[in-house]
């Protein structure tokens, strides 16, 4: 009974923090709406918390090292691109399919990917990453419409009737960008606290006990890989016409070691840190930026940091140690 209001509680808890935060930013452009800077580095900070926390559920809750999340994004924001540049499609179809095209491809890569363990899993999903610039900028990626080394310019932006979104005016974006981020991170907070998450957190803490009870373990595996991914895709399509222009730079070592900071500093597996590691991270990346080529060196430095001193995160130190709600979840446990 004990266990079960601890639970209780730690649910509850995570959804508090998120819908705080969440209502704390609804307020934001009141106040900073004509600041083009502070509102853009909001919207950074949403697409990148979305994405984080897609890698984190496959990373922290799932227990599967995956370096392919950055070539996921991409993998999404091209999708959108080409078929809205070419094809005439309306952007706001272009998300959601942007989205189901990239969970085929996830898919698609973890069929044979997840028949192998550990740092073998790592290393493919990362040699896909390796892989994807230079076939974006091959004539067969220009052929399907990615501009090859070019890149692609001219995205058109959401709009709504006869209002097109405009970079002049970022208050529609962020907006955009907030129900967009709050409905993603919204249903990884339902799997987490599903029997589906208790799946995965049986699969990544001990596959034998799991297989016991009857969980299979490639299935959830799949599932869990495919969500992932299409929720990496819809941002990654969202991320393609808020900018409006795409290049294979954005494959470069910059958002890797970004992302990784945001999991890292939020705390794997610890609902919902990355969104509040993300924007610790981003406005830090910011406030480096003056300093050009040292800044992912930095970052590469900060992740081993954390990783050494800091295993649960800084997030995750905080509530474990000063927040009121893990002395009332111990109570609660122990009554």
């Amino acid at each position: 009974m004990g266990l079960s209001r601890a639970v209780k509680m730690i649910r509850h808890r995570d959804l508090l923090i998120l819908i705080t935060v969440f209502a704390a930013l609804a307020v934001v452009p009141l106040f900073l709406g004509g600041n083009l800077s502070v509102m853009n580095l909001l919207i950074t900070c949403l697409i990148w918390a979305v994405v984080a926390a897609a890698w984190d559920l496959i990373m922290g809750f799932a227990g599967i090292f995956t370096f392919g999340q950055v070539a996921f994004f991409v993998i999404g924001a091209y999708t959108s691109a080409i078929l809205t540049t070419r094809y005439g499609l309306c952007p706001w179809l272009g998300l959601p399919i942007g989205g189901l095209f990239t969970a085929v491809i996830g898919v698609l890569v973890a069929l044979p990917c997840l028949r192998l363990k550990g740092a073998y899993v790592a290393l493919m999903t990362f040699g896909v990453h390796m892989i994807l610039a230079p076939f974006l900028n091959s004539e067969l990626g220009r052929a399907i419409g990615t501009g090859g080394t070019q890149g692609m310019i001219g995205i058109p932006p959401l709009s709504l009737g006869d209002y097109q979104f405009s970079t002049l005016h970022l208050v529609p974006w962020f907006y955009s960008a907030l129900v967009l981020a709050l409905i993603a991170l919204l249903v990884i907070y339902r799997i987490i606290h599903s029997p589906w998450g208790l799946a995965f957190v049986a699969v990544r803490d001990s596959e034998v006990l799991a297989s016991s009870l009857g969980v299979n373990e490639f299935q959830y595996k799949l599932m869990v890989f495919g969500l992932s991914a299409f929720l990496t895709g819809v941002m990654g399509a969202f991320y393609a016409h808020y900018v409006g222009v795409l290049s294979t730079r954005i494959l470069g070592l910059d958002l890797f070691l970004i992302l990784l900071v945001i999991i890292v500093l939020g705390g794997m597996g610890r609902f919902p840190g990355a969104v509040i590691g993300a924007f610790a991270t981003v406005f830090l990346s910011e406030l480096l930026r003056p300093l050009g080529v040292y800044r992912p060196v930095i970052f590469g430095a900060a992740v081993v940091f954390l990783v050494l001193f800091v295993p649960q995160g800084a997030i995750g130190l905080l509530l474990s140690k000063r927040w009121p709600w893990h002395r009332l979840t111990r109570r609660a446990a122990h009554d």
